[in-house]
């Protein structure tokens, strides 16, 4: 495959959306607790640090945040600092901590222009953009039930990522409510509901078995009728049919020596022609924002 140079994303980039703990955090309930405002940056890499763990970066202005300088970021997770290069022209999230403790992070980058241009990254994702074609990806349901995304052709599916163990609660769990939240608004409007679907897909295919995936649905949905699942499906690919879904829909994922896994949270709207309407990284958009752009695509529903 062909390497595009303006969407090569740094395989071990996790942001704050990564169902893990850091070194430098405390225990699991005060990590969870910390609340992340996030600025977007773009800049240029000027040098990096293995020793303090830090990015020196030649940023444009954030607005809402600094003016334009030239200044060391400390990095969320420094496994990445293999993949930066004096030169590339990178963006970024810059992740500033509503805490007490007033952290300030920058993870999630892109390199949009490559310094070294015959460096190959170790993985390439693709940032889903309007337009693009989704492959056909095959998954297995709650119900043990093989679905594929080219089933649902002439409906809008809404399609997010989240792991049935994540232990942070402003992560997959909160994915996991906003959808259920969805769906409940869809359940309202017997036109728009007949006209869409939803499919939360699991990252983790050595333990979100169809059982676990059913019981996970449940708790969320709040109901255990079987017909709950009828528009609202919660799937996991194979391990060998993952990679391929998770670079495609920028999911970063490393598996942790605890367990966990860490990852960033994708959520993409795929319109009735099977091609990408729009791409929601993080966690911080709205049930309100998802029904809006649904609705767009059926004005009269």
């Amino acid at each position: 495959m062909k390497r595009p140079l303006l969407i090569a994303l740094l395989s071990l980039s996790v942001a704050v959306f990564g169902c893990h703990k850091s070194p430098s955090d405390g225990d699991a309930s005060a990590t969870a607790a910390t609340q992340f405002k996030t600025y977007p940056l773009r800049g240029k890499v000027v040098s990096t640090s293995s020793a303090t763990g830090e990015v020196t970066l030649d940023a444009q202005a954030i607005p809402g945040f600094m003016e334009a300088m030239t200044m060391p970021y400390k990095l969320r997770d420094t496994r990445i600092l293999g993949e930066l290069h004096p030169g590339d022209i990178v963006t970024a999230d810059v992740l500033v901590s509503q805490g007490s403790d007033a952290s300030v992070f920058v993870d999630h980058f892109v390199v949009v222009g490559l310094a070294k241009p015959d460096y190959v990254p170790a993985a390439q994702f693709h940032v889903p953009q309007q337009g693009d074609v989704v492959p056909d990806f095959k998954l297995v349901n709650q119900d043990g039930h093989p679905i594929h995304l080219s089933q649902f052709h002439g409906k809008a599916v809404l399609l997010t990522f989240i792991y049935t163990s994540c232990p942070l609660p402003d992560f997959c769990p909160r994915v996991t409510r906003n959808f259920a939240a969805i769906e409940k608004s869809l359940a309202a409007n017997p036109n728009l509901f007949a006209k869409t679907h939803l499919i939360a897909a699991s990252f983790d295919p050595a333990n979100d078995t169809p059982a676990r995936l059913k019981s996970y649905g449940e708790n969320y949905i709040r109901s255990d009728d079987p017909k709950a699942f009828v528009h609202f499906d919660f799937a996991v690919a194979s391990k060998a049919g993952l990679p391929p879904m998770a670079r495609f829909f920028d999911v970063g994922l490393t598996g942790e020596t605890d367990g966990t896994i860490t990852h960033t949270l994708s959520t993409t709207l795929i319109g009735p022609d099977g091609k990408v309407v729009r791409f929601y990284p993080g966690n911080e958009w709205t049930p309100e924002d998802l029904l809006s752009d649904v609705k767009k695509l059926f004005p009269n529903a």
